[in-house]
């Protein structure tokens, strides 16, 4: 982020509400998503009056949160996000989930009660610092109006800073109105630490020797934008490159050296890349429960080395063979200078002529989601933008879609239901220019619906695809493979999302083959309004390998 020009070492008098934001506008924030709370109406005046910086007011504090850690991920700067005292905070705790566990930087806001009323459970009263300390970098209070500088610098600092993240500052109403003496500081400039020589070496002597040698490629590579970079790496060695869970778009998907990605369901070949190989670089990535495939797919026979921005990921999970802190795009271009001749050429094309059987599209199988994607992937741009919610429907798209580009991707490591349609809008917003659609289960989207209102209310042409099965998918398939027959909780009544879309002035379609739904994508991206393709799908198939009936006839 740019500095505004703006004198930084001056003192003035201003409150504190105003005060946070000339430190928002002197860390760049451009946008800031809400839902309004009496408990920080000063922060609200201000930003009326600042007209470098746009509100954008939603219908519920999780889509909100949703649209910023969108936001964030799409246009690489922090997320803001604003809501009130305790209730507006419970709601927008899940957004603040899964900015900590997708290491997305985010300032969350929060006004809290009249500093004299703390501790007399006061109307919405919630220590929010302690509330939120275990699912954020950073959580802290603001008591003096004159410290609001010295916070405000510090929370963007944290958010950004070494593995990025959600920072949480509460907001006591008396101080938002206090009038003290100023002095600001600086924009946040992100550092960039590089490996040593002697751990460059290190990694050149264990690769010289390695056989079957892959690479893990995740957020860190994505944050530090080293996607060109680890392209490069990749093809000067001839080395194998696997996408962690959900960071599809961190390797060109139709390159020959892309293997694969390490996610729900993952099919068994793509996994036996990373049990066979002997030599991993994991890189920007902390190796988590769902890319490891419950921690079971990587063993101390192999050398592992992993680079990342954090301390504390390295060794927190498997004990690495050289472990490095460094951004990731700084030791790619380092580890460009190694002197290693390639003898990988027959694994890279083995592994990659498994990852093309395994992930072909099934064309003509007859199931609606097959088609979905197949007309996605020629009919939109390649620098189109997919976010998706969580449910088994994400399983037609994680193995089958070919993500080409880098920045085109956005889905929640946290698996929270909800995200897609909001996350979608903060994309947008990010990149008003490109085509950007989620993808949701009926479940999900029924979680954040009302923020399509939101996209309608400011024009923000996204398209949400809906596949309705009328069940919560992924628990529905759990359900039966551990409980067959006993079916409870998880079925789900008859929505018409079309129907309901055209209710709030939003474009609304419901389809019911290939192309009824090609038709109506192609509508959709010529209209550039906000449209709703519901997709009606087989309640049946409950996953890209199995129907309800397989299930229950394994027992």
């Amino acid at each position: 982020m740019q500095n505004d020009g703006l004198p930084t070492t001056n003192k003035t008098v201003m409150t504190g509400a105003r005060a946070i934001i000339r430190c928002m506008r002197t860390e760049g924030v451009q946008k800031i998503f809400c839902v309004p709370g009496e408990s920080y109406l000063p922060v609200l005046d201000a930003i009326y009056d600042e007209s470098s910086i746009d509100l954008i007011s939603a219908r519920h504090e999780s889509g909100a949160a949703f649209m910023a850690e969108g936001y964030a991920k799409s246009s690489g700067n922090p997320g803001v996000v604003m809501a009130t005292r305790g209730v507006g905070a419970a709601n927008l705790s899940i957004g603040v989930h899964t900015a900590y566990q997708d290491s997305t930087p985010m300032v969350v806001l929060l006004g809290q009660v009249h500093s004299k009323f703390r501790g007399r459970e006061g109307f919405q009263e919630v220590d929010l610092d302690q509330y939120f300390k275990h699912i954020a970098k950073w959580a802290v209070e603001i008591k003096d109006a004159e410290r609001v500088p010295e916070m405000m610098h510090r929370a963007f600092r944290i958010a950004q800073s070494g593995r990025p993240g959600p920072v949480v500052i509460a907001l006591p109403e008396d101080m938002l109105i206090k009038e003290e003496k100023m002095q600001f500081g600086t924009p946040f400039k992100k550092s960039r630490p590089r490996p040593s020589q002697h751990e460059i070496a290190e990694v050149e002597k264990r690769l010289r020797h390695a056989q079957r040698p892959v690479i893990i490629a995740g957020g860190g590579v994505k944050l530090a934008q080293a996607e060109d970079v680890l392209v490069q790496f990749a093809e000067r060695y001839h080395l194998p490159v696997m996408a962690a869970f959900r960071r599809h778009d961190v390797f060109p998907n139709d390159h020959p050296a892309y293997i694969g990605h390490l996610g729900l369901g993952t099919h068994r070949n793509l996994i036996e890349s990373i049990r066979q190989s002997d030599f991993i670089l994991a890189l920007g990535t902390r190796l988590s429960e769902v890319t490891t495939q419950d921690y079971s797919i990587i063993s101390p026979d192999q050398t592992l080395i992993h680079i990342d921005i954090d301390s504390e990921t390295l060794g927190k999970v498997y004990t690495p063979d050289v472990g490095i802190v460094s951004d990731s795009r700084e030791a790619l271009q380092d580890l460009l200078k190694m002197n290693i001749k390639s003898e990988w050429d027959n694994w890279v094309y083995e592994r990659r002529q498994s990852y093309l059987e395994s992930s072909s599209l099934p064309v003509g199988d007859g199931i609606i989601n097959t088609d979905v994607m197949d007309v996605l992937q020629k009919t939109l741009p390649s620098n189109a933008i997919i976010t998706n919610d969580a449910g088994n429907f994400a399983g037609w798209l994680h193995a089958y879609y070919q993500f080409k580009e880098k920045n085109t991707y956005i889905g929640p490591t946290s698996g929270a239901m909800g995200y897609g349609m909001p996350a979608a809008i903060g994309a947008k917003l990010a990149n008003p220019t490109r085509t950007v659609l989620s993808l949701s289960g009926d479940g999900g989207f029924m979680m954040t619906l009302q923020e399509l209102e939101t996209a309608v209310r400011y024009q923000i042409p996204i398209i949400s695809i809906v596949f309705n099965n009328q069940m919560y998918g992924t628990i529905r398939m759990h359900q039966e493979l551990h409980y067959p027959n006993n079916v409870i909780g998880t079925d789900l009544g008859q929505v018409r999302f079309g129907d309901l879309a055209k209710s709030m002035q939003a474009v609304g379609n419901t389809v019911n083959s290939k192309g009824e739904f090609e038709y109506a994508l192609l509508e959709a991206i010529k209209n550039n309004q906000p449209t709703v393709l519901e997709v009606n799908t087989d309640p049946n198939r409950i996953s890209v390998t199995s129907t309800i009936e397989e299930l229950r006839s394994r027992f």
